[in-house]
């Protein structure tokens, strides 16, 4: 599995993924650490197919004590179905998820991590010195949807947004916004079911201040190309099946 360090100064974020050992029909997803001095956070920590993989990688940064949270975007298996395995490794972290997901996501297996819902209206996590805010993203495509921004690192962890599917071996960052398109347009077509939603958080996410705009699937924006896949996606029709 990949790993690269995306922020340091201060605290760290890290990104994992691209893992070649993942089963072929797998998609393929982003996992995201963020590490605090004493304390870390994993974003969506992944699936229960590549939770050896990812504890394995997280070791080679911080010690398995000093993760001590973990966040899940939204309920899909590919985010948190490892939390069952989570749950043995880590008996005295929290997860942070949105509050309508919380008799669904302990399915997965939740005998000693401690759930903290999110309200609809989001709220801030201090992770020692430093706020991350949990920023509302409902219905992309999730009806309880959240993302993480940090306003210090400039970092927004978009979840499902900004979502490519891509073959196995794509970089970690766009290099050619136009040719990205087409690894984009069908998944936020199919799986963003309201154009009144995806408006609403358009007027709200770019008054952030975004370095980097990271997505759970395929590759990481930066710069210009943040403002390049706002116009795009302000323009997209979403919620569209193929017709019978």
């Amino acid at each position: 599995m990949d790993a690269l360090k995306l922020y340091d100064q201060g605290h760290q974020w890290y990104v994992f993924g691209r893992d070649p050992d993942k089963p072929e029909k797998i998609i393929d997803t982003n996992q995201f650490m963020i590490v605090n001095d004493e304390r870390s956070i994993v974003l969506d920590p992944g699936g229960i197919e590549i939770f050896s993989t990812m504890l394995a990688s997280i070791l080679k940064y911080v010690d398995i004590d000093k993760v001590t949270d973990l966040f899940a975007s939204h309920q899909d298996p590919d985010i948190i179905s490892s939390l069952g395995m989570w749950d043995q490794v880590l008996p005295n972290a929290t997860l942070h998820c949105s509050w309508l997901w919380e008799g669904f996501v302990c399915h997965f297996g939740m005998d000693h991590i401690r759930y903290e819902p999110i309200p609809d209206e989001g709220r801030s996590l201090h992770l020692d010195d430093i706020e991350l805010r949990f920023f509302p993203a409902h219905y992309l495509h999730s009806s309880g949807n959240f993302q993480v921004y940090d306003p210090k690192a400039k970092i927004l962890f978009s979840g499902d947004v900004g979502a490519a599917l891509e073959p196995p071996g794509a970089p970690l960052f766009v290099d050619d916004f136009e040719q990205h398109l087409d690894k984009m347009r069908y998944f936020h077509q199919r799986w963003m079911p309201s154009n009144e939603a995806k408006m609403h958080w358009l007027q709200r996410v770019r008054k952030l201040e975004i370095d980097i705009l990271a997505p759970q699937h395929g590759r990481l924006f930066k710069g210009r190309q943040i403002e390049q896949f706002f116009d795009w996606f302000e323009d997209l029709d979403v919620g569209i099946a193929t017709k019978p």
